[in-house]
């Protein structure tokens, strides 16, 4: 049974939307990421891509469910491979945020913006999400509300990134708020970015849905996960593809081997190779 997210317990810890909004337009990151500027004023860090980790907590999501979420993106950080994707960059640098979503209006921002490029900035981001409680218990799925909100975040981002981009992940279609459609290719028209972890526990077919409706932007892709079981590997091998796609010009080699026409592409994603491999838009006529 879940939580009533309008119950005083469920909302505690909820920041009001307009609060949330203002908070991410002045920029939520410690003045430690950022290097004063002649003048006294700050200036922005450069790195290589920006991402926003929009975690599906609605109720479909079970405390289990949740955990299993939690403990791959921390592992994830906690990889010696996704450090080394960073490394191999230009900046040698990303910077990176999470937060939890569900309903249109109901988002909690659970790890502030922040710069990683080496080890110890890894593993303090990996604590934080390790450390975040899980704030939101229902109140419906709405990718077109979590696509919204990462625009804000993104918006409010310290850091000065060649790229921007959305990570969702989630285990429904999209069922309460604007279109989903229109939230993509509105952020698409700004310039980010959105690719997708769909989790095919709940709607088998969701691997289809975000293809057809969630992710977008050049070089976008999606990862499958079968089960939450398998949701750590697939979100490892995502962070991973997704740095290395973010230099413009980066070896995309990966994308190219599943890019095909879309009658092909519907083919394939029945298969059971695709849950292992990245499904990108890239080549899509």
């Amino acid at each position: 049974m879940h939580r009533d997210p309008h119950h005083p317990k469920s909302r505690r810890g909820i920041v009001p939307w307009v609060l949330l909004v203002l908070a991410a337009l002045a920029g939520p990151a410690s003045a430690q990421n950022q290097t004063p500027a002649p003048g006294g004023s700050p200036a922005q860090t450069d790195v290589t891509v920006a991402i926003v980790l929009a975690v599906d907590t609605s109720g479909s999501v079970s405390n289990g469910r949740f955990e299993l979420q939690k403990q791959g993106y921390a592992a994830a950080f906690r990889n010696p491979q996704v450090l080394n994707s960073i490394h191999s960059l230009p900046t040698q640098a990303i910077a990176v945020t999470m937060m939890q979503w569900t309903g249109p209006r109901l988002h909690v921002v659970v790890a502030d913006w922040t710069l990683i490029n080496d080890k110890a900035s890894a593993d303090a981001f990996a604590a934080a999400i390790d450390a975040a409680p899980r704030q939101l218990f229902g109140g419906g799925t709405s990718i077109s509300g979590a696509i919204d909100y990462s625009r804000v975040l993104l918006a409010g981002n310290p850091f000065r990134a060649t790229r921007r981009v959305i990570d969702i992940s989630g285990d429904g279609s999209n069922n309460s708020g604007r279109s989903v459609t229109q939230a993509r290719d509105e952020a698409v028209a700004d310039g980010i970015g959105i690719n997708g972890l769909p989790i095919l526990t709940v709607e088998p077919g969701l691997d289809h849905y975000y293809y057809d409706n969630v992710i977008g932007g050049p070089g976008a892709f999606m990862i499958p996960a079968e089960n939450y079981d398998t949701f750590a590997d697939a979100i490892l091998k995502k962070l991973i593809n997704e740095i290395a796609m973010a230099e413009p010009g980066a070896d995309q080699t990966f994308a190219a081997a599943v890019s095909q026409s879309r009658p092909r592409l519907r083919q394939n994603l029945a298969t059971s190779v695709l849950p292992k491999l990245p499904v990108s838009k890239s080549a899509m006529p």
